[in-house]
């Protein structure tokens, strides 16, 4: 009997091993300030839970259509019209077991053996990987802070090739929290539509970017690229990690091909699940969410002020997500080392830049601020006792 070679060769998600670690350090007794898992600690509205223990009450919850509870479509469907001002169809909508379940659809829907891919050096792992699982080719584009760690149209034109099929985008990213310019992303999405390629992105921490200047909040790429592929999320803005739920806006051509491939490899994301995030949409559950999103502002300038006084610089400052990409090349260690070692010595867990990126694999590290405040205070006061302990 024989692995296949995508088993042999998947690259491991660190962020979880040092979680393991961690765990490991607080079953012996110790206190672990995890700053390493992009996890708000807020949790799901509280009527989105009551939603829940209301469905739980014994009736049947069959299996809903592979594409998604119709209630729930144009839900989110009225959540981009209300929110950014446009307008989808709620046919175009997929619902998914997480969103990590949206991009492996739309990778599977999109990429053929040999097709090339390109994306951003740092970006999310698990999206690399799936590229590669069917037979696709990573074209990494390193980034600079210049760019805000972040492709543009430049260099995604310097990037093209005859094989090119598609631009995998994250904005706002993680591990850097930074967001793309519209009018970039705008002329990304033109060039690679130009020229028959799929635009792919994530915008699951788009609600937890900085409003524009106007104060309306950050644009979905749909007002720029109404056929891009879009994933989205209850995990990050609604505080739904553990539900497992997700979504995709998919261009018509993708639907049927979607909805086929959905009823293969997931029958349907979770019932319950479903009726409960409903409830994510009331005023009261939104007018929550956006303090939250308040809360999550004053943790970055809680991170970033104190970062700064420990001589940790961030070369870009983050306008999203809940992540600060942190240069540590300064303190004589590696990333991983520095990671191993902060761990070990003062109980910080956070995140190599080995998950995200070759370029700054070795030089940066990710710390999530998505803890409460009384823990990143904690945090930062531990690795300043570390750093000292540096020399």
């Amino acid at each position: 009997m024989k692995l296949t070679h995508r088993a042999q060769h998947a690259e491991p998600f660190h962020a979880l091993a040092f979680g393991e670690r961690a765990a490991a350090l607080e079953a012996a007794g110790h206190r672990v300030v995890k700053l390493s898992i992009g996890e708000p600690d807020f949790g799901a509205p509280p009527a989105v839970r009551e939603a829940m223990r209301a469905v739980m009450d014994g009736r049947p919850l069959p299996y809903t259509p592979a594409l998604g509870l119709p209630a729930l479509r144009t839900a989110i469907a009225g959540f981009y019209r209300d929110r950014h001002g446009v307008e989808v169809d709620p046919a175009r909508i997929a619902i998914t077991t997480g969103a990590s379940s949206a991009l492996l659809l739309a990778t599977a829907a999109t990429t053929e053996p040999g097709d090339e891919v390109i994306i951003a050096d740092p970006s999310y792992p698990c999206n690399r990987e799936l590229v590669t699982s069917f037979g696709g080719t990573l074209v990494t584009v390193p980034t600079t802070a210049a760019s805000r760690y972040q492709l543009d149209a430049a260099s995604v034109e310097a990037s093209w090739s005859e094989r090119t099929n598609a631009v995998m985008i994250a904005s706002p990213s993680n591990p850097t929290g930074t967001s793309i310019p519209f009018p970039e992303l705008a002329a990304i999405c033109d060039l690679a539509r130009s020229r028959g390629a799929w635009r792919i992105v994530d915008e699951i921490y788009l609600e937890l970017a900085d409003p524009d200047r106007d104060g309306s909040p950050a644009r979905s790429v749909l007002a720029a690229d109404p056929a891009a592929v879009v994933i989205g999320s209850f995990s990050k803005y609604f505080g739904m990690t553990g539900w497992r739920l997700g979504w995709a806006v998919l261009p018509e051509p993708l639907v049927a091909p979607v909805e086929r491939l959905a009823m293969h490899y997931f029958l349907s994301a979770s019932t319950p699940a479903q009726y409960a995030a409903l409830a994510a949409f009331t005023p009261e559950s939104l007018a929550l969410c956006e303090q939250r999103r308040l809360e999550l502002v004053a943790r970055r300038h809680l991170v970033l002020d104190g970062l700064a006084a420990l001589g940790l610089p961030v070369p870009v400052r983050p306008d999203g997500a809940f992540y600060v990409y942190i240069d540590v090349s300064g303190t004589g260690l590696d990333a991983w080392t520095f990671c191993e070692r902060a761990l070990d010595s003062v109980h910080v867990a956070l995140t190599p830049g080995r998950d995200f990126a070759a370029a700054t694999a070795d030089t940066h590290v990710r710390l999530s601020y998505a803890a409460s405040a009384d823990e990143l205070t904690e945090g930062l006061s531990r690795l300043g006792t570390f750093l000292t302990s540096l020399g």
